[in-house]
């Protein structure tokens, strides 16, 4: 029931997490970029459908993820890297 994150040590894998999404966290919180991270994932990378959840324009959005894949040196669009952000911002609320 916990999927690949309950294979793996808690505390191995907030490690994972924190070191992954430091830039992110280290940015601010009033950018919103984990929680814009999070709906962007959580909405299969759709834009209006996460810029609504989060009560943002969609630009703003489109802003806040051009922000996050620079500060993390990644790519967005590829699938491994959506995986891996995913695994951390879930690894997170653990």
């Amino acid at each position: 029931g916990q999927g690949v994150l309950g294979l793996l040590d808690q505390a191995d894998a907030q490690a994972f997490s924190a070191a992954l999404l430091a830039p992110l966290t280290g940015y601010g919180s009033r950018a919103g970029l984990v929680e814009s991270l999070r709906a962007y994932l959580e909405n299969n990378g759709h834009w209006d459908a996460a810029a609504q959840r989060l009560g943002v324009h969609r630009h703003t959005l489109r802003y806040r993820m051009k922000r996050v894949a620079e500060l993390l040196g990644c790519d967005l669009d590829d699938p491994g890297v959506r995986a891996e952000l995913w695994f951390a911002l879930e690894a997170a609320r653990r």
